[in-house]
């Protein structure tokens, strides 16, 4: 089996990850913040150090704005719901992922006014465009750092300058981008930062986090769930509803921690190579068409494409099923970027390598796509 679907979920993980997982089952086990005895304050013990790791990784100077949610799409809902209210105005793109399209297009049912600005050729929104769709009534700019559909890294630096200087909020979806590129969230000046555990942070399913800044504080998507009023609690508690998934946080800090000893910089080198030999490859093989650019620095760890004349989810279930290659194929929870890049409404196929693949590996995914365009 080669598993190349890793901007879904990755797989395998550190091997740490499985057995600080195992760990947290079995001899530690108590509900965090809700009891006193040794056991639940080891399980508040493991909540709390994830979040310092996680804002470590990121360079987040207060880990008590981070609050834990199960993905990147719960961390993407409690902010812009908790965030926009009628009449306001968010600025966002034409390539964003249904985490963010489908609660955009409710909060426009209640009066909320949505603008997207479109990309270049290669999936890249510039900030002039964003600036551009700006309006006094500007509350929000809200966007991908990497499409997941074109691949493409958007200028989140020039966008997050922008918004500090006008004064409006800068929100940056990374479930894209979270442990395969560095991020510093000072140096981006990002407000609301939005990710999820189970792909480059190597953590398990069921996992994310939402970073908010002081002075911004969303209402909870959740009510109840504590011995608290609701109304006087602070962060992180007051986005934390319910109990919290502690071994699934606790193995999410165990795929940072194992980050921070690589290194953020090793491994974006190492999946650069990888990007680019698929390129190559794809490139020198008759009737491929990539979505996107053909440089490896202009995009994260994923490309798009499609086989003239073949249903991608055909080519798909071939690579499964003849070859043992797993792919994704389809719209990939994002038909507004497939609009965008003209692939709508087959979609495309999605080759996303890892840390963990290998060169000889892409080498038999290529053969294996030579083998079905031919």
């Amino acid at each position: 089996m080669i598993y190349l679907d890793n901007a879904a979920t990755s797989h395998p993980k550190s091997e740490s990850v499985y057995q600080r997982i195992d760990y947290i089952l079995r001899k530690i086990g108590g509900n965090p913040g809700s009891s006193s005895h040794s056991m639940a304050l080891n399980a508040s013990r493991v909540i709390f150090e994830a979040r310092e790791s996680v804002a470590k990784l990121f360079n987040i100077k207060d880990a008590s704005r981070i609050a834990w949610t199960k993905n990147a799409t719960e961390a993407i809902n409690v902010a812009l719901k908790g965030i926009l209210k009628s009449g306001n105005h968010v600025v966002t793109t034409s390539i964003e992922h249904n985490a963010v399209v489908k609660p955009l297009k409710r909060l426009e049912r209640e009066g909320v006014r949505v603008t997207k600005v479109k990309p270049d050729k290669d999936g890249v929104v510039r900030q002039e465009d964003i600036e551009k769709a700006l309006t006094k009534e500007t509350r929000l700019v809200s966007v991908v750092h990497a499409s997941n559909v074109f691949g493409a890294i958007l200028p989140v630096a020039e966008i997050g300058k922008l918004c500090r200087k006008k004064g409006i909020l800068f929100m940056m979806d990374a479930a894209q981008t979270a442990g395969t590129m560095p991020i510093d969230i000072d140096s981006l000046q990002v407000d609301v930062f939005c990710a999820t555990g189970h792909k480059s942070l190597f953590g398990p399913q069921g996992t994310g986090f939402l970073y908010i800044k002081e002075g911004v504080e969303p209402l909870p998507l959740i009510d109840g769930g504590t011995g608290e009023d609701d109304e006087m609690k602070e962060m992180p508690d007051r986005l934390e509803t319910g109990t919290m998934n502690t071994p699934g946080i606790g193995g999410l800090g165990a795929g940072v921690d194992f980050l921070l000893k690589e290194g953020v910089e090793k491994i974006r080198r190492y999946e650069e190579g990888l990007i680019s030999q698929i390129i190559d490859g794809l490139r020198n093989t008759k009737n491929i068409k990539i979505i996107g650019s053909l440089n490896a620095m202009d995009r994260t760890c994923l490309i798009s494409f499609n086989i003239e004349g073949k249903d991608p989810s055909d080519v798909g279930h071939r690579l499964d099923n003849e070859f043992g290659i797993m792919v994704r194929c389809g719209l990939h929870c994002a038909p507004q970027a497939h609009k965008t890049a003209g692939t709508h409404p087959l979609g495309a196929i999605r080759v996303s390598p890892g840390y963990f693949n290998t060169p000889k590996e892409i080498e038999e995914f290529l053969r294996a796509v030579r083998e079905i365009a031919e």
